[in-house]
């Protein structure tokens, strides 16, 4: 298995004391108690009184200024000193903010990933096991009926949909403008496939980038009308047209532009099984001409450059398998290669360090 050095290092050996090794076991047993209580505290704005008052605060002090009862602070103290939320001056029972506890109230990602985990993924996740057996995602009945979350984006809660927008948003956002210097700068663009572009933000992007490119949004019919509605009378938006389909119909292909330039796909494969994503990629190739590249932005977790970043990856994968379509995950290069080159299409070159860890695949015709 090819992984970048971090990586290689991180897990080609067993680091753990036996000690530790039992710590890091019981964090994992307790680990839904650990959830809960990380994000209580920073609901309740308990990290936020720590953070604002450096000298630490009594049990005392955090009741009289969060009105929870002295039971309720007790048992979330209690549990959060053992987390390595909080520390505790003993002599004086004062407590204060860690610097876990700090990464918890600042990081933009922590927050994000939150809010994804406890508003979307949660409750199905109790269904996990279920999903995996059967290659179907078992968790998502817990919002609706539908084969996959894509079909019922557009009707999941109002807090449910925002925490999937946020976080969905949050990655591919910080990656855009490296991104559109490499399509446009790098290449020549003046047509170009946005798949599943979801609420035309990279198609706003891209026309307000180049006033002569002209944007296609390949997507369900139920996404178009969001993002119709989302572009609406935005600049360029006239540039931005709109082409429905349905990725996991094989009859399905993708309408033909004798001046296609580029297809664009970020975040969007990961959506889609081994099978799947060789399917649309061999209708995307019938559909480019030799000088077409297909650009494809993913967080290829074995090319991140810190373990941290690797280990969020392969557990947004389990997302995939429980809440979103039961068969696909955030995969590694190598996988990734091989099924565009099964596609009839070749990697011509990877950019990495795009963002918050992305890679970009520019892919041509294999001729």
């Amino acid at each position: 298995m090819n992984l970048f050095p971090e990586l290689q290092k991180a897990y080609t050996d067993d680091k753990y004391t036996a000690r530790e090794a039992q710590k890091m076991a019981e964090f994992i047993a307790f680990g839904p108690v650990v959830f809960q209580v990380a994000g209580i505290m920073l609901k309740r704005g308990i990290l936020d009184l720590l953070r604002d008052n450096p000298g630490g605060m009594t049990c005392e002090e955090l009741v009289k200024a969060t009105g929870m009862s002295k039971y309720a602070i007790n048992v979330l103290t209690d549990s959060a000193l053992t987390i390595g939320i909080i520390i505790v001056d003993a002599k004086n029972d004062r407590f204060a903010l860690s610097k876990v506890g700090m990464v918890l109230l600042i990081d933009p990602s922590i927050r994000i990933n939150m809010n994804f985990n406890n508003d979307v993924n949660y409750e199905g996740f109790f269904h996990l096991e279920e999903a995996l057996d059967q290659g179907k995602p078992a968790g998502l009945k817990h919002f609706g009926d539908w084969p996959t979350i894509y079909e019922g984006l557009s009707q999941l809660p109002p807090k449910v949909q925002k925490s999937w927008f946020d976080f969905d948003h949050f990655y591919s956002d910080n990656s855009f403008n490296q991104a559109l210097e490499i399509v446009f700068k790098h290449h020549k663009t003046r047509s170009l496939f946005d798949v599943g572009g979801n609420t035309g933000r990279w198609a706003e992007l891209c026309v307000g980038y180049d006033d002569k490119v002209e944007v296609t949004i390949l997507d369900l019919p139920q996404q178009l009308e969001m993002m119709h509605k989302a572009v609406a009378g935005k600049k360029g938006s006239e540039r931005i047209k709109g082409h429905a389909i349905d990725m996991l119909d094989r009859n399905e292909e993708f309408p033909l532009d004798p001046q296609l330039d580029a297809i664009w796909m970020s975040q969007f494969l990961d959506c889609f099984g081994e099978d799947e994503i060789v399917s649309i990629l061999s209708r995307a190739a019938d559909a480019m001409n030799d000088s077409t590249r297909i650009y494809i932005m993913e967080t290829l977790w074995d090319r991140q450059k810190y373990p941290t970043a690797a280990f969020c990856l392969t557990q947004i994968s389990l997302y995939f398998t429980a809440m979103a379509n039961g068969n696909s995950k955030m995969y590694h290069s190598d996988q990734m290669t091989e099924l565009v080159e099964r596609s009839g299409l070749q990697v011509e070159r990877i950019y990495d360090g795009l963002g918050w860890g992305h890679s970009m695949m520019v892919c041509k015709k294999n001729n």
